[in-house]
């Protein structure tokens, strides 16, 4: 895009025409050293559809502003983090920050959201992490691997056709049950020590990267909410899981 053209500055400007931004910049970094450690690259605008899309493990983008459909789709191993612009007064978990069909067919690496998303979070994602603060309908549709989790209210059809990795979403007022198919999955509380440990990591990580009032609160008090947490998983998945 016209955008990655400007990168050498490690900071960019973004409007809403410039699309699948970092994709040519980390396919060139990944080609040049292959096995780098990966960079950071903070912008700020208004991210183009397919924003970081295809992303490799050697690229971090940090987008403070918002981001159109298609964020993140194919990621490779790369990650992604969206917040809000500092001067914001709203309340990010009660706002759209990106669109619809956010890390579709994603294969490897994590994606943070302060803030909600549309409709179709992590259809087909086989193996990214990513932690968002609310989602549209049919949220991880096809999910064939990977975490999600989220920290917010979900739209209808969540976990259609999912039939592989695990999704943990925030539940306090008990009304999850009503907006999930059950078709494939089984709902479970967080009993495990092991689910605990992950899931107080990836809200930790979530806090870290977004400075996420909501992923502060709960790690305030995480014994009180961590029993709040729903867990998602497939039931076949969990038979071959052990």
């Amino acid at each position: 895009s016209r955008a990655d053209a400007s990168v050498p500055q490690e900071h960019a400007v973004l409007r809403n025409t410039d699309r699948s931004f970092g994709t040519l910049l980390g396919a060139a970094m990944l080609k040049a050293q292959p096995h780098g450690q990966q960079r950071t690259l903070d912008v700020q605008g208004c991210g183009g559809q397919s924003f970081g899309a295809f992303l490799p493990q050697n690229l971090a983008l940090r987008l403070n502003g918002e981001a159109n459909d298609y964020l993140g789709k194919g990621l490779s191993g790369g990650r992604i983090i969206i917040t809000p612009p500092a001067e914001a007064e709203f309340r990010p978990e009660e706002n759209i920050i990106a669109g619809n069909t956010i890390g579709y067919g994603a294969t490897a690496g994590e994606m943070f959201i302060n803030g909600s998303v549309g409709e179709r979070f992590c259809v087909r994602n086989s193996g990214m992490t990513a932690v968002v603060e609310g989602v549209g309908d049919h949220c991880c549709e096809y999910m064939t691997g990977g975490r999600v989790v989220v920290l917010g209210k979900t739209g209808r059809n969540f976990a259609a056709g999912m039939s592989g990795g695990i999704a943990y979403v925030w539940d306090p007022d008990g009304s999850f049950d009503y907006y999930c198919n059950m078709d494939m999955i089984e709902l479970t509380l967080v009993e495990t020590a092991e689910d605990s440990e992950e899931l107080r990591n990836l809200v930790e990580k979530h806090r870290k990267c977004t400075r996420s009032p909501v992923a502060a609160m709960l790690l305030e008090d995480w014994d009180l909410h961590k029993r709040q947490f729903l867990k998602v998983m497939p039931v076949e998945y969990k038979k071959i899981m052990g």
